[in-house]
């Protein structure tokens, strides 16, 4: 073990860019990412806990405007199903942006790997665990991201299926998000869903409960 305290100032900065971490939908239209900086982030990213070190996450790079051409209509096809199944809600849904495919300077999809009999942590919840680890790894990009002044949005709006076979991903492996990367021209001051007055963050003290101890 190695003594690895932090100061206060450092301490005030990872909570600063927890609070004001994004999931963007604008973003700066921009060439790719130095390969230095998408480098530093992915490795934040395969920092990120796992259970029993399974580390199930894969990072796919969809580099090339055809990638985008070949996605946009997937994700398109679930927003109208989406908005399908919100009913009265459906026109305020359509007017948000849900997606920054076309615009990000770095596409790149997380994939949950398929299952390579990692017991320990997860016996009882076997896939539930891997999808959990691999969204560590994303949350860690995330972090990385905004602490490089960068955004990133996590688009989920699609069928797995259909784009486990566009990715071509052998069997076993399922899609878990697209990641749109890259500069912004500005950070939401507030999460974009409470400033479109969609939906507004519940206080932490509604989800902070304290089990009873009846002595048994």
């Amino acid at each position: 073990m190695s003594d690895t305290g932090f100061s206060t100032a450092e301490r005030d900065a990872i909570y600063r860019v927890i609070a004001q971490r994004r999931d963007v939908r604008h973003f700066q239209p921009s060439p790719p990412l130095p390969e230095e900086q998408l480098q530093r982030l992915l490795q934040a990213a395969h920092q990120g806990p796992s259970v029993g070190l399974m580390q199930p996450w894969r990072f796919m790079r969809l580099s090339t405007p055809a990638w985008r051409d070949r996605l946009a209509p997937l994700v398109e096809a679930e927003r109208q199903a989406t908005a399908q199944a919100l009913g009265k809600r459906a026109g305020e849904f359509l007017q948000l942006k849900v997606e920054g495919l076309r615009d990000c300077a770095e596409l790149l999809a997380v994939i949950v790997a398929p299952d390579d009999g990692t017991v320990f942590g997860r016996r009882t919840l076997p896939r539930e665990m891997a999808w959990c680890s691999a969204a560590c790894a994303v949350q860690n990009l995330w972090l990385a991201a905004r602490a490089e002044n960068l955004g990133l949005g996590w688009v989920s709006m699609f069928d797995p299926a259909a784009l486990a076979r566009l990715l071509q991903l052998p069997p076993g492996a399922e899609p878990l998000g697209l990641l749109c990367l890259g500069p912004v021209p500005a950070f939401y001051a507030r999460p974009m869903l409470e400033e479109c007055g969609w939906r507004q963050r519940r206080p932490l003290h509604e989800l902070l409960m304290e089990c009873p101890d009846d002595g048994n």
